[in-house]
């Protein structure tokens, strides 16, 4: 009979998880030895464990299925804990599998001992469990696997304890077919269409699965229909775009702006999504963001099928035969002069091939985006689900991997990048097809917004020190160099263009770091005109307002 390691590697191949970050240790070893064996089974190996568990995250989004991450104990696995809560925030499946001391060891209280199950419940909150017994491993695996892949996805972990992992007496298991998730019910579909046929305004607040084409097709026949106005989430887990499929407005991170974007609507439909709030609390502003005038239904929960929910809410408005709005096509022209932000951001929908993978964590930088790649070829962006950054250049290798065949573009800010630079060791070993984008405006620039938000606007310079990144100013370029990635740092418009044509002609990886002025440094004149530029579809009376509650 196969050791316990060997049976669940089958198991795990044989339910369709075909790939597994890692960054093993001593305990992990029989695991290790057990990949030798299982041509199915692709092994990436990560240089930081938060790399391993981002990177199961792209790949989960992309691939609609989970891979598998293998971590060091509890100490390895708190090292992957930030991308982990994004992967729970995304509802990613996971099978996030974690070595353990021997079971007859941990009495010890060896130096590497801690309480794993304690640590893994902040992320996997639904399955973490440790196998006590070789012939039960796999039996745990399969449980772990159905609990991932359900909806809505999660991370499952699983515990292996170096004696089961090496034990005799495997027994490879059988993971049963998952369930078809439930529509909405009648009676709900029934409410929301009358509120829709109640001639007062309404939104559809999309998220998860009802951001897929398919979701995005029944919404836009609704909104035609209609009337109804479309909104995403703020950070979706993926959302499709580009020319082709109905525009869909993200409701903003700035509490002041969604606020504002909620404040018309009469009727608010959650569509696999949860009604908007802050981020964060501020001193005087409001935490739930949806006005007290508006009544919020729920179309479909998370453990419901959002994409048939809408179709079926579309039958029932007789909207099915509706052709939706799409986006028509359009570029937003070559960027020209001294490098900015914003003309990143342009260059992005001017280059972007059809059928690309943009992977943004460019935080404030990136405030251009959507509307510079609104009407660009066909695309996926993954955005940063969680709020914990670093997660950016490891999802990129999971989505590469995940779809080999697509460009990935990540464009990710100079902070975050510092937190998974490892993530581009990987890229290079693994030979992945991804550009990332670093803006290097030398600060974390979004910081020196909130700093204001908050209400401490005298702060000193000590206080704003902890904010500004330039001494010493990192060279994005020569770190990748240093790690087998082509780097190239740019500073104007044309040098930007050369580099992306080039990299998007190329295999392997690249990083061109853009050197870029701060977006928004703070200061109230400065940081709106950029706000209500990235909006362009917000009505001038809302403009208005927003001047004067942001700026009075």
């Amino acid at each position: 009979m196969p050791n316990g390691a060997q049976a669940l590697m089958k198991t795990l191949v044989d339910a369709g998880i075909e790939v597994c970050f890692s960054n093993p240790g001593t305990s992990e070893m029989h695991f290790v030895a057990a990949l030798d064996n299982e041509p199915k089974m692709r092994a990436v190996l990560a240089l930081f464990e938060g790399v391993a568990t981002g990177a199961a995250d792209g790949y989960a989004r992309m691939a609609g299925k989970p891979a598998a991450t293998l971590l060091h104990l509890g100490c390895g696995l708190g090292n992957g804990l930030a991308n982990l809560h994004n992967a729970r925030k995304g509802k990613s499946p996971m099978i996030n599998i974690v070595g353990d001391h021997a079971t007859y060891h941990v009495k010890y209280d060896a130096q590497l001992q801690s309480d794993i199950e304690t640590v893994a419940r902040n992320v996997s909150p639904n399955f973490v469990r440790t196998s006590q017994r070789t012939e039960e491993l796999c039996k745990d695996a399969a449980e772990a696997i159905t609990a991932a892949r359900g909806l809505p996805g999660q991370v499952a972990t699983l515990i292996l304890p170096a004696d089961v992992s090496w034990g005799e007496g495997g027994q490879a298991c059988t993971v049963p077919e998952q369930k078809p998730a439930p529509c909405a019910d009648s009676s709900t579909i029934e409410s929301i269409s009358e509120a829709i046929n109640s001639d007062k305004k309404t939104a559809l607040l999309l998220g998860g699965q009802a951001l897929r084409e398919a979701g995005l097709l029944a919404a836009g026949k609704i909104a035609a229909a209609k009337g109804v106005t479309l909104f995403a989430e703020t950070f979706p887990s993926r959302i499709e775009r580009g020319a082709g499929l109905p525009a869909v407005e993200r409701i903003a991170y700035l509490a002041e702006m969604a606020s504002l974007q909620l404040s018309e609507f009469d009727h608010l439909i959650l569509v696999d999504a949860k009604a908007p709030v802050s981020f964060f609390a501020y001193p005087g502003k409001q935490s739930y963001l949806v006005p007290d005038s508006c009544t919020v239904h729920t179309l479909s929960s998370e453990e419901q099928d959002a994409i048939a929910s809408l179709t079926q809410l579309a039958e029932s408005l007789g909207a099915d035969s509706t052709q939706a709005i799409l986006q028509s096509p359009g570029r937003p022209g070559r960027p020209k002069g001294k490098l900015s932000a914003e003309k990143v951001c342009r260059a992005v929908g001017e280059l972007m091939p059809e059928n690309s993978i943009i992977v943004d964590e460019s935080i404030t930088s990136g405030l251009m985006l959507n509307a510079m790649t609104a009407g660009a070829p066909r695309h996926d962006m993954i955005t940063l689900t969680g709020g914990a950054i670093g997660q950016g250049l490891p999802s990129a290798i999971g989505a590469a991997i995940a779809c080999p065949d697509r460009p990935v573009l990540a464009l990710i800010g100079d902070g975050t990048a510092m937190y998974t630079n490892q993530a581009l060791w990987t890229m290079a070993r693994e030979n992945l097809n991804v550009t990332a984008i670093i803006f290097n405006n030398a600060s974390y620039s979004v910081l020196n917004v909130e700093l204001e938000r908050v209400g401490a606007e005298e702060a000193g310079e000590k206080a704003k020190s902890q904010l500004d990144i330039s001494r010493p100013v990192t060279n994005f370029a020569l770190l990748a160099q240093s790690m087998g990635v082509h780097g190239t740092r740019v500073q104007t418009s044309e040098e930007l263009l050369k580099a992306m044509e080039y990299s998007l002609s190329q295999p392997g990886p690249h990083l061109i770091e853009a050197v870029v002025p701060e977006s928004l440094n703070g200061v109230k004149r400065k940081i709106l005109p950029y706000l209500l530029k990235s909006m362009p579809n917000l009505p001038a009376p809302l403009s208005k307002a927003l001047k004067n509650k942001i700026a009075p």
